[in-house]
């Protein structure tokens, strides 16, 4: 042959481990006890010579899981709404239809909200929706009682 050495072998360079020998008598061999820690078993070690090493797998860490938010009653911004048109527009007396609107479904928005559980938010939503409604029904009331006296006091 010729005197060159063996080529060696893909993968690394070193050669792979022999084999372990055969138990004596050639017997079953019984497989291993599973690992202390509640069944975790860590990854492979890295093959030698490099290469591609898969990362750990990810587990289930308790505790760890989201909760849902409470959703918003949509009574409530309703109410807030309301509120708000009522008292921008208390000019045109429209306080006087839109603020016992927005103070009744803040009513019973609030109503809503604590017999929910907490399942429903927006309570405070639902309070100044109510205030905005009072609000706006009462400038609005004084603000017709005042134009009314304001114009038969201009009269001749």
């Amino acid at each position: 042959m010729s005197d060159l050495p063996p080529p060696p072998p893909p993968g690394g360079g070193q050669p792979p481990p022999p084999p372990p020998p055969p138990p004596p008598g050639g017997g079953f061999i019984p497989p291993l006890p599973p690992p202390p820690g509640g069944g975790f078993v860590p990854p492979p070690p890295p093959p030698p010579g490099g290469g591609y090493v898969p990362p750990a797998p990810m587990g289930y860490m308790p505790g760890a899981m989201a909760y849902a938010r409470p959703r918003t009653d949509g009574l409530a911004i309703a109410s807030l709404i309301c509120g708000i048109v009522g008292i921008v527009c208390f000019v045109i007396c429209l306080g006087v239809i839109l603020g016992p609107v927005a103070a009744i479904m803040g009513y019973i928005s609030r109503q809503r909200i604590a017999s929910s559980s907490g399942t429903l938010a927006g309570g405070g939503l639902a309070l100044a929706g109510l205030i905005l409604g009072v609000v706006a029904f009462a400038v609005s009331v004084i603000w017709f009682f005042y134009f009314i006296s304001s114009y038969h006091a201009t009269s001749p």
